[in-house]
């Protein structure tokens, strides 16, 4: 027996996002499916989105048989039998009870407002709950990380950079951690700006606790998130997990202050990994808290900055010039149905990659092949900071 979808596996070139078109299921109807795959121990997202993708959604990965479900490559006998069992599915209802009870939002990946940035990286949670106001979609979005044990340098320098990003109306997003990511929350409220805080465990708690007043203010314009359901305690094997999250949500991620190992450059390698800007403070090379930020440099590992300003230009969100309608751009080559929708929608404004991706409802894949033949035409410029505009 082979599921709805597991025949067109073997095809090139398609990925889990392609594959999960043909899924028929109402999405919402989804969500409670998706809750309880997450709570199978052991399973992690990329397997759940195998699972949904080879059995044509996630509600029918609960309606195959235990002996199908093993046979799916790196799945096996103990995350069939997790499947096979009630008791996942009666723990989700329960999440999904809190969420209802305390205003919660549970979105999935196969949701519109599911964050568009974090949907292209490989290791993107299936399911995210959110708390507050504020947009998970922001239009320019920037991760501020950095030491927990932050000197009062570090954390003047943090508010001075979130000041000028705020002119730009940059989100601001971090981990709402002592140092750097609280002072980063922080200077984003005194200057009004939404600021996000992915958090290492449930809802049901705010740690450290003597955050608590920052987060509920948060909430007003920004937001809480989390992949960790109720209950879920801040352990330390949950805080680089929780990392992902601050990276693949951010357009670019600054560090300011790091020694040479903690949670701030494992944020960092994973923005790296999912190829995305980093930028870092410099610091005296005698500071233990700035070795690690002096090290991004030296490796090229991150751009050096001093200023939030440096930032703004290198992502090229510093211009002030208002913006002047375009003229009808002269193509000298026929375009594919698919290179015409790129290229009509940098008609109407520079865009990064993921911008273009969600604005042309095109595969991500697809729209960087699509953007470098236009760049081999003459059609399409690659601008400092990943922005592409049409020449």
């Amino acid at each position: 027996m082979i599921g709805p979808i597991g025949g067109i596996l073997g095809r090139a070139n398609i990925s889990i996002f392609d594959l999960l078109k043909f899924d028929e299921l109402d999405k919402p109807e989804q969500t409670i499916y998706l809750v309880a795959l997450s709570m199978i121990p052991g399973i992690g997202d990329a397997r759940i989105k195998k699972l949904v993708a080879y059995c044509g959604g996630a509600k029918q990965v609960f309606e195959q048989r235990k002996g199908f479900l093993e046979k799916i490559p790196n799945i096996g006998e103990k995350i069939a039998a997790s499947v096979s069992s009630k008791d996942v599915l009666q723990r989700a209802e329960r999440e999904l009870d809190f969420a209802a009870e305390h205003e919660v939002s549970v979105i999935s990946f196969l949701d519109a407002d599911y964050p568009s940035r974090l949907k292209h990286c490989t290791d993107s949670p299936v399911v995210l709950y959110k708390k507050g106001n504020g947009s998970i979609n922001p239009e320019r979005s920037v991760a501020v990380v950095g030491t927990r044990n932050a000197t009062r340098e570090g954390k003047e320098t943090t508010e001075r950079i979130v000041e000028e990003l705020a002119k730009a109306n940059v989100t601001v997003i971090s981990g709402l951690a002592y140092g750097i990511d609280i002072a980063a929350h922080k200077a984003s409220l005194k200057f009004n700006i939404p600021t996000i805080g992915c958090l290492a465990h449930g809802l049901d708690r705010i740690y450290p606790q003597v955050h608590s007043t920052t987060a509920e203010k948060m909430l007003e314009t920004g937001a809480l998130i989390t992949d960790f359901p109720v209950g879920t305690k801040p352990d330390r094997e949950n805080f680089p997990k929780r990392n992902r999250i601050v990276a693949g949500m951010a357009d670019a991620t600054i560090v300011i202050e790091a020694a040479a190992k903690g949670g701030a450059l494992i944020t960092a390698e994973l923005a790296n990994g999912y190829n995305r800007d980093v930028f870092a403070v410099p610091g005296r090379v005698s500071d233990q808290y700035s070795e690690g930020c002096n090290n991004l440099i030296k490796y090229l590992k991150a751009g050096l900055i001093t200023s939030g300003s440096d930032v703004l230009r290198a992502m090229n969100w510093d211009s002030t010039e208002p913006k002047r309608a375009q003229p009808q751009t002269k193509l000298l080559v026929d375009l594919t149905d698919e290179q015409e929708k790129v290229v009509s929608v940098l008609r109407e404004q520079n865009h990064t990659i993921d911008r273009l991706t969600v604005l042309s409802e095109l595969p991500m894949s697809k729209v960087a092949s699509i953007l470098l033949e236009l760049e081999f035409e003459g059609i399409v410029s690659n601008l400092p900071g990943k922005v592409y505009k049409l020449n």
